[in-house]
């Protein structure tokens, strides 16, 4: 995965013209009024119910190790609220000193990202910082850790043919760091993986019927999109490339509705990314060549 970061540097520097390129679209959404929360509970909700339990997940992930001094809670107080005022590069210079002493990748997500995401919200909530600098921050949050799992290996030979999968936040929601984290707990699993945000249902549905894929992941947030979630579940059925697809739903909303899966139609869900992966790898186990799996 491509580095979108630049080079550390300790001299403060102009942004970069991707961070302006944030910064005016989060700007564009403030002015116009169409993705910005409404109050500081609602954004605040977002971190809190989407992006902080993807970012735990991470956490569960196989293949930490226990050999490294632990983040001490004076550490992660210190840490969490540097994105509001620290560039992407130089957030990235903070978290190298806890990767230099063997802190491995997934411990840095639960207990430096997390917390810190978190801590926007509150000083959102307090009204200490504005909806920009809130999105700016977590973009950089989002950067970093594209950046940790660049560096640090994944899961790699654990499939002796990649399952594929393509992950989506259900059309019309207005955030994808959830997904984004999902993805990237799979990659790092050994699935072949794909991403698709921003897209509306024509996008999505267009995808699976150019490629075939073994499972498609759809987030959903927003109590609002369970009413058109069995029609999408049935469409994209129908117009998959592969007859056989299998369909798992995460997020928010399927953790608050025990059984909303089997009610929409899908073939499976899960809490975490841990058990979401072991759920994955069982939907699809009757696709998989004899002795694929290696462990």
């Amino acid at each position: 995965m491509a580095s979108l970061i630049r080079e550390s540097s300790t001299k403060p520097r102009p942004s970069t013209r991707l961070e302006e390129s944030a910064r005016n679209r989060a700007r564009k959404r403030k002015t116009n009024g169409a993705t910005t929360p409404q109050s500081p509970e609602r954004l605040n909700s977002l971190i809190e119910r989407e992006i902080i339990p993807r970012l735990v997940a991470a956490h569960s992930i196989p293949g930490s190790t226990e050999n490294f001094e632990p983040v001490s809670q004076e550490e992660i107080d210190r840490f969490a609220p540097l994105p509001v005022r620290l560039e992407a590069d130089e957030l990235l210079t903070e978290v190298e000193v806890f990767l230099s002493r063997g802190v491995p990748a997934e411990i840095i997500f639960v207990e430096l990202l997390a917390p810190s995401a978190r801590k926007l919200g509150e000083l959102w909530e307090e009204d200490s910082v504005d909806f920009t600098e809130v999105t700016m921050g977590l973009w950089r949050l989002q950067e970093v850790m594209r950046e940790i799992a660049s560096r640090t290996p994944s899961i790699a030979g654990r499939l002796f043919s990649p399952r594929s999968v393509l992950f989506a936040p259900m059309p019309g929601e207005q955030h994808s760091f959830g997904t984004v984290m999902v993805e990237e707990c799979f990659s790092r699993a050994g699935w072949d993986t794909e991403l698709v945000v921003n897209g509306d249902r024509s996008a999505l549905a267009d995808r699976i019927a150019e490629q075939i894929f073994d499972l498609v992941g759809l987030t959903i947030s927003c109590d609002c999109h369970i009413g058109p979630l069995p029609k999408l579940i049935q469409s994209l059925r129908s117009v998959s490339k592969n007859s056989d697809i299998r369909i798992m739903i995460g997020g928010r909303v399927p953790n608050e509705y025990p059984g909303l899966a089997d009610t929409v139609g899908a073939d499976g869900t899960a809490s975490n990314a841990r058990t979401a992966i072991e759920v994955a790898d069982e939907l699809v186990a009757d696709f998989a060549p004899k002795g694929a799996l290696s462990g």
